[in-house]
């Protein structure tokens, strides 16, 4: 019988099942997700003091929102939307340099609520029935 004394591995291969099911709209929620949880963990890292871990925390926070969901734009055929949404993480990921650079708990919690609207609005139209089927016919 397998054991593994990493709890961790079963984690990440529940998440990985997780992805290679996904939709394409629960890609986005899933992104979204761990953004939000990576400033959950900076947030008590900075609380606690505990910078290096603060400042991985935030950078992968960063990376989620510009190279995750900043990529999934397409600015061609999202239009103003798309060019909203583009200005909008590279806001977030400036003002988590900003708080990453002077220990600002208050940025921190900006982007968290931010990427909480944004993901509460993803989820609705990931609920509308026009967007299941066209996930389903995609598949």
């Amino acid at each position: 019988m397998f054991t593994s004394s990493n709890p961790s591995a079963y984690t990440k291969v529940g998440v990985e099942t997780g992805v290679i099911e996904a939709s394409p709209h629960k890609l986005i929620l899933m992104l979204f997700d761990g953004a939000i949880v990576a400033l959950a963990s900076a947030r008590r890292h900075m609380e606690d003091k505990a910078i290096p871990e603060k400042g991985h925390d935030i950078s992968r926070a960063i990376d989620i929102i510009s190279n995750g969901l900043g990529a999934s734009l397409n600015l061609q055929v999202g239009g103003e939307l798309a060019e909203r949404l583009h200005s909008l993480y590279d806001y977030m990921a400036r003002r988590l340099l900003h708080a990453n650079l002077y220990n600002d708990l208050a940025a921190i919690e900006e982007v968290s609520r931010l990427l909480g609207e944004l993901r509460s609005a993803w989820e609705e139209i990931t609920d509308d029935p026009a967007v299941v089927s066209a996930n389903r016919a995609a598949v």
